[in-house]
């Protein structure tokens, strides 16, 4: 008997198989990126979504190293996220929804509140100038240090046994991950947040897991559409961190399981934050640019 969740893994499996259709179709339209992807963005897919397995996380790193080596014009960094992730997160729920118990319900709306909230916030994102990108990304760098300071200190709370979310829980959930979702498209990892809301619920924060890999997994491909169909994306770096990371999945989930992190996670919050700096600084001068050519 095919049980509810094997019909939600058939589903993730159809749609990922057609947003690879999507892109490879729309992407053989637009010749203007030629070659394939770079070693050094291969390697970066495979770092960051490594990382991102063991629970660093891979949007605040990507964007950092995109951002100091520049990879990836700014405007296009939160695309190419999305876009180059997406693969490699879908085999992390594959793996999280099969092996982690968690009520059926509250998975499935948890999943379509923050697909919603990817589409639309791809829709605003991807017709967003360089300098609101800059400023926008900024922030979210910012927050992305704090959650990481937050880990690295042990202050997130502890959460409950429950497997599953009922009436007022449930409906601020949906709320909550409907607004993750929007911010996922602007460079906002979703998994740390979604750790606190679960445990702030009384759920068991292992349930958090095929949540927040769940809800990414579906609602990345639903995000990129927009940003392949408008091309504020990188090809060429979103296929480097694809190729590079779905392996780098199995090898973190399977062989590696646990590292640790405790000295990583500060490296990284140095590093992200000094990026924030950068890109809000690369912001303002932008703004006073065009404020000064305007007068």
């Amino acid at each position: 008997m095919v049980t509810p969740k094997q019909v939600l893994l058939g589903a993730l499996l159809v749609m990922t198989a057609a947003f690879i259709l999507f892109w490879i179709r729309v992407a053989a339209r637009h010749r203007e990126e030629r070659g394939g992807p770079t070693p050094v963005g291969t390697a970066i897919g495979f770092a960051t979504n490594f990382f991102d397995t063991l629970g660093i996380g891979s949007f605040a790193t990507t964007t950092t190293m995109f951002r100091l080596w520049r990879l990836v014009p700014d405007q296009k960094i939160p695309g190419t996220l999305n876009v180059g992730h997406a693969l490699p997160t879908v085999v992390q729920a594959l793996i999280y929804i099969t092996i982690v118990d968690v009520q059926f319900n509250t998975l499935a709306l948890l999943i379509l509140a923050a697909v919603a909230g990817s589409w639309i916030g791809a829709t605003i994102v991807a017709g967003m100038n360089r300098q609101k990108i800059q400023f926008g990304m900024g922030v979210a760098l910012l927050v992305a240090a704090v959650l990481m300071v937050m880990t690295a200190l042990n202050r997130f709370p502890g959460g409950g046994e429950e497997l599953g979310l009922h009436g007022a829980k449930l409906q601020v959930g949906i709320v909550v991950n409907f607004i993750l979702g929007a911010l996922m498209t602007l460079g906002i990892g979703a998994y740390a947040p979604c750790m606190i809301m679960v445990s702030l619920l009384g759920m068991n924060p292992t349930a958090a897991f095929p949540i927040m890999m769940g809800s990414c997994a579906f609602l990345m491909p639903t995000a990129s559409i927009q940003f392949i169909r408008k091309e504020k994306y990188d090809l060429r770096a979103s296929l480097g961190l694809a190729l590079g990371g779905m392996p780098a999945v199995v090898v973190a989930a399977y062989i590696v399981r646990s590292l640790p992190l405790a000295y990583v996670r500060w490296l990284v919050v140095v590093v992200v934050v000094y990026a924030a700096l950068m890109l809000l600084r690369s912001a303002a001068r932008e703004r006073a640019a065009i404020g000064a050519a305007a007068a």
